[in-house]
């Protein structure tokens, strides 16, 4: 190892530039990570592949700005040096940064990190009066030249730039080196890699128009990081998320704060940000500094409902002022790919002399125009295509990006669904021919079978228990299983849980668990005779605990039963069991009063599992599930809505008991290091809404406990009206916070409480098939229960900071989960009534419940659809929608008025009276919208109940009747699709068989992600 210097020249936190010395070690042995290496370097990870033409070395400007390209998995061989890596975290920030370190972990990417500058022969100091950009020029060719030279030119190294100046300087300084251009790279060896061309095109144009902006400021001038950290240490500055208004997305956003340390009392947890101007640039959820303006210039939220635009008079009504500010700086970036759609023609050629620079229009109404460069404007009129922001320069009114690949016609379904998964940042490729070579190999000619040498190593129920399967009709990835008998004459019960042991097929860290853990769920279809299984024992007639057993298992499950069918057995109705079909008289009745047994045990320990935690104070909240129908090839049949069912809670009972015993387990054996997942009480403030609501018809809600809101939502039932309680129980919902995952060494125990479930302790165990949480969960579990043999684990843990952020990362992947389920819901319901006549037709017309007032309207809930929506009672133009003594709406000249529980329009006609939890009669139509997503909108046809048969029908039935006809026209587009692509194979037995298709089903992904997202064990009784 050998020492020397190396110079910095850095800004202090006054600005002054200073300069640092700092000592710089470098050594001869550093990893080159090749398969070609003949020096025995210590290439820990993933190596570079020896049967290339070359390895490939990007200049630092390329990394900077071409990284894109550089993480299309085609290209092989890339060699990122340390020098590079340094000039992204310096110039692009962290995000950018941690983009490209993931990139480098990813065994998906054929890419390595060199790091050059501390390998004594590729180590350059820098020359005095030498630029920064020259010396990270030399330092990236050093490199190159240290690779060729150190795999004794067995493997060429191409160095690839965007400077002609580096072209032409290094292009021949050494034989087996070559410097070229990334367009003549792309050329030469990539050249029918349209995806890596259209990209480099993009990149180019955005990279121009960025060098060409006018110099004429438009937004002020962002602070410098010291600047506004001293500021938010001193409480001058507030850091916080802006979360811009998506009804008013112009004009009104907000900033939320955490752990405000501002003394001040009058500040509350969000400070408003009004106009783009106060906006400074920043993005929908970016992480930004305010500044608060002076009380004379505080503003309140418009309270009124709005369709994105004011109204004509250009007043809107305005709640209580609260703290407002503008942005002085941004800590984080939050760019991510947005979905754009291309203007019209006429539209186009007014924005710009140069018809090739675009306003595209996001599809997301919180995110600004971006403007790009294209030469295929005219192609792609009525179009939804993906770009990237680039930068967003203070002398421009609008953020300069690039696309990056076009969805498809904007209205087509595939298209919308599409869109919806891209909004939330879920990308899910079919798997790789790598990670579908790891999982078990299952054919005619060779079927899976038991190993006989893991026999041994876990516990056989096939023999000693009936194991049995409850899931929705046509549910094929079956992961968890029960059972249940008795012991000791009778004396005690056995209770059984018995989950998929999906660990046992995805070893950590291989391809297929990377791929999981990316997506933070998997669609791994593992062979249920392997399980993890919890077994305890209860004394018969208390049903109290006397001892849990944990372990790995192997059964046979003897009946697959659907709710429905195990409902029905539960009632002590006739039905028939497919698996006793082929049985004679005597033994089927006998098989089927056993299997009725095991159910009636079950139920009754459920509902014991079910008093115990609603004495502890567990919530029932409202929500509304839809599963999908399925046929043998996996696709969808039918939409139908989840009827409450015993057996629904039964199931759910018996998966939170195993969840909460096996947190139990791990936390206990891992105090600092445990997976677990908590649901924290909510903020007192969010409860007013449903507080106030109940207290407009007489009831009390008590909001200080989780068990003093349950029994207050209990008593809250009007006899006359049974919809009221469903609307404060879906009140209730909106104001819970979100149950997140955490490491047991990232908070206090005090803190574990799980607020929903009224249970110390929780995790995810019970579904390792759709969660990547539960196999984080049964890796714990196993290497719990080596310890509690006195073993040590197979594997070291995470420790509590990996833990922690993989706990942070599911999260995030939740939460677009459950945001792009509510975005294909609305894009279904839109699908049903965007084809009917909403004049004619009369499932257009529907009864709706009065659920919010607002200042120019009413919010309603149309439980016949689940769907909710805004009811105008006053326009733009100023005119108020008044009811005549027949019934019949007309909009005339008048005034509204707004009461705390209702609200009244006056006209020539009279004055009528809209009070909350009132039933009115809306006919449902389709906003349409070209470039954002369409919505339904409600419009008042009465203000009486509607009277006609279909209020009289269940909810289900007209939900179902919606789906139903959504599907319709699914398959109808799924028949176009196939009709344009007929060269798509069809699914092998294995594929079908693992749920793994080359081409996924978008349908069934979005079902999916229902899985992941609509209903939490601890929000429902009925998941």
């Amino acid at each position: 190892m050998i020492k020397t210097e190396k110079v910095l020249h850095l800004k202090s936190s006054r600005g002054r530039k200073v300069r640092v010395v700092r000592e710089h070690y470098v050594r001869e042995r550093v990893p080159c990570y090749s398969s070609l290496c003949q020096a025995d370097c210590d290439n820990d990870g993933k190596v570079l592949p020896g049967d290339l033409t070359h390895y490939v070395v990007p200049d630092v400007g390329v990394v900077v700005d071409y990284q894109e390209i550089l993480e299309i998995r085609e290209l092989q061989g890339i060699v990122f040096t340390q020098t590079a890596c340094q000039a992204v975290h310096h110039c692009k920030g962290r995000r950018q940064y941690n983009r490209l370190r993931n990139l480098l972990k990813d065994p998906r990417h054929d890419c390595v990190l060199f790091a050059n500058e501390f390998q004594e022969f590729s180590f350059c100091l820098r020359d005095n009066g030498e630029s920064q950009e020259q010396w990270q020029t030399r330092c990236v060719y050093s490199a190159a030249v240290w690779y060729y030279n150190h795999l004794a030119g067995m493997m060429d190294v191409v160095m690839i730039t965007e400077d002609q100046d580096i072209i032409a300087q290094y292009s021949n300084l050494h034989s087996g080196v070559y410097v070229i251009s990334v367009q003549e790279y792309l050329q030469n060896f990539w050249s029918e890699l349209q995806a890596a061309h259209e990209l480099y095109s993009s990149i180019c144009h955005a990279l121009q128009e960025k060098e060409s902006e006018c110099t004429e400021r438009e937004f002020s001038d962002h602070l410098p990081a010291e600047v506004l950290e001293a500021g938010i240490k001193s409480g001058r500055y507030i850091q916080g998320t802006l979360n811009v208004n998506k009804h008013r997305a112009q004009t009104e956003a907000s900033v939320r704060t955490e752990g405000l340390s501002n003394k001040n009392t009058e500040l509350s947890s969000e400070v408003l940000v009004y106009g783009s101007k106060n906006r400074n640039r920043a993005v929908h959820g970016d992480m930004v500094v305010v500044e608060l303006l002076p009380k004379s210039e505080w503003r309140g939220k418009v309270s009124s409902l709005t369709k994105g635009q004011l109204e004509k008079n250009g007043e809107d009504i305005q709640s209580k002022r609260m703290p407002t500010g503008s942005i002085v700086g941004i800590l984080q970036r939050n760019w991510r790919d947005y979905v754009v759609t291309f203007p019209t023609r006429e539209s186009t050629q007014s924005q710009s002399r140069n018809s090739q620079r675009i306003l595209t229009v996001p599809w997301d109404y919180r995110i600004p125009k971006i403007r790009i460069s294209t030469q295929q404007a005219d192609a792609l009129q009525d179009h939804r295509v993906v770009v990237r922001i680039d930068s967003w320069e203070g002398t421009s009114l609008y953020p300069n990006g690039h696309n990056v690949r076009v969805l498809g016609r904007a209205g087509e379904l595939e298209t919308e669904i599409q869109t919806i998964l891209i909004e939330n940042c879920i990308h899910v490729p079919p798997f790789s021919d790598a990670q579908l070579k790891e999982m078990p190999l299952n054919s005619p000619e060779k079927p899976w079978k038991v190993d006989p040498a893991r026999v041994a190593e876990r516990r056989d129920l096939r023999e000693s228990h009936l194991v049995f399967s409850i899931d929705p009709v046509g549910c094929e990835d079956v992961d968890d299983t029960l059972s249940v008998r008795s012991l000791a004459g009778g004396k005690l019960l056995e209770l059984g849980v018995h989950i998929a042991d999906v660990t046992h097929f995805v070893s950590e860290g291989s391809l297929t668990d990377l791929e999981a853990q990316a997506r933070a769920t998997t669609y791994y279809l593992a062979d249920r005779r392997y399980a993890m299984s919890l077994l305890w024992e209860l004394d018969a007639q208390t049903l109290a605990v006397n001892n849990v057993w944990y372990g790995r298992t192997i059964i046979r499950s003897s009946y697959q039963l659907h709710y429905e069918l195990a409902q029905t057995l539960l009632n002590g109705e006739q039905a028939e069991v497919p698996e006793l079909t082929q049985l004679n008289s005597s033994e089927r009745d006998a098989k089927l009063a056993q299997l009725t047994q095991a159910l009636e045990i079950l139920t009754h320990v459920a509902r014991h599992l079910r008093a115990q935690r609603d004495q502890g104070g567990a919530l029932e909240l409202e929500g509304v599930e839809v599963h999908a129908q399925l046929d043998n090839e996996k696709n969808i049949t039918a939409l139908v809505p989840c009827q409450p069912l015993e057996i629904h809670e039964t199931v759910a009972e018996c998966m939170i008991y195993a969840n909460h015993w096996v947190a139990r387990k791990i936390q206990e054996t891992f105090p600092h290091q445990a997976l677990l997942r908590h649901h924290p009480p909510p903020r007192q403030e969010f409860f007013t809404l449903l507080v106030d609501s109940a207290k407009s018809r007489g009831f009390t809600i008590d909001t200080r406990s989780n068990k003093a809101l349950s029994e207050s939502l209990d008593q809250a039932v009007d006899l006359q009206d049974p919809l009221l309680n469903r609307l404060l129980r879906m009140m209730a919902t909106q104001a819970m916070s979100q149950a997140l995952y955490f490491s047991t060494g990232a908070i206090s125990q005090d803190q574990y409480y799980h607020y929903g479930l009224a249970l110390d302790r929780y995790t995810h165990f019970t579904s390792p098939i759709r969660r990547y949480a539960d196999m984080v969960v049964h890796r714990l579990l196993t290497a719990a229960i080596a310890v509690e043999k006195g073993q040590s684990p197979a594997k070291a843990l995470a420790t509590n900071k990996e833990l922690d952020e993989l706990a942070h990362h599911i999260n995030k992947k939740n939460r677009a989960a459950q945001q792009a389920q509510k975005a294909s819901t609305e894009l279904f319901q839109c699908l049903y009534f965007k084809e009917r006549d909403p004049h004619t037709d009369q499932c257009c017309v529907a009864d709706a419940v009065i659920y919010a007032i607002r200042d120019n309207g009413v919010l309603a809930f149309v439980p016949l659809y689940g769907t909710k929506g805004p009811v105008y009672l006053k326009s733009r133009e100023g005119q108020v929608l008044s009811v005549g003594q027949d019934g019949r709406c007309e909009w005339q000249s008048g005034s509204v008025r707004r009461y705390s529980d209702h609200i009244t329009t006056t006209s020539l006609i009279g004055t009528t009276t809209f009070t909350l939890f009132n039933h009115i009669t809306v006919r449902i139509c389709v906003q349409s919208s070209r470039c954002h997503p369409d919505s339904v909108n409600l419009e008042l046809v009465g203000n009486r109940p509607h009277l006609s048969t279909t209020l009289h029908q269940t909810p289900s039935h007209g939900r179902s009747q919606l789906v139903q006809e959504v599907v319709r026209l699914a398959e109808g587009a799924t028949q176009q699709a196939q009709e344009k692509a007929s060269w798509r194979p069809e699914l092998s037995k294995e594929e079908q068989e693992f749920c793994q298709s080359k081409s996924p089903n978008l349908y069934l992904l979005l079902e999916e992600i229902r899985e992941l997202s609509l209903m939490d064990l601890e929000y429902a009784a009925t998941a």
